[in-house]
């Protein structure tokens, strides 16, 4: 278990699992939406996506990585969570847990 205050790239994806996709009920981590984790010292640099460029939650889910990571590590300076379109996201991301929830585990939609 990681101590709640020590800052690196396991606390901030720990934290991003608290930050559900309204639509499917699902953490942005688990659905495959985090590309990547960068901690320098106490700023903390996200890049994630949508499943689509159209998907009118990007500000939305942006702003809640931001709160839960601030919320569960206090000692952070700075939070920027960029959202990046490349490569595009496909089903193939989300986690063994994430396709059996969506009943996706028979096979790719």
């Amino acid at each position: 278990m990681i101590h709640p205050n020590t800052l690196s790239e396991e606390a901030v994806r720990q934290a991003l699992h608290d930050v559900l996709d309204p639509e499917v009920g699902i953490d942005i981590v688990e659905l495959g939406l985090v590309y990547s984790i960068k901690v320098t010292g106490p700023d903390v640099v996200v890049e994630m996506t949508m499943t689509s460029p159209t998907c009118p939650l990007g500000e939305h889910l942006v702003g809640n990585a931001i709160d839960a990571i601030r919320a569960s590590l206090p000692d952070v300076r700075s939070v920027d969570v960029q959202l990046v379109w490349m490569p595009p996201w496909e089903p193939s991301r989300m986690s063994a847990a994430a396709r059996t929830q969506l009943g996706w585990d028979r096979g790719a939609p």
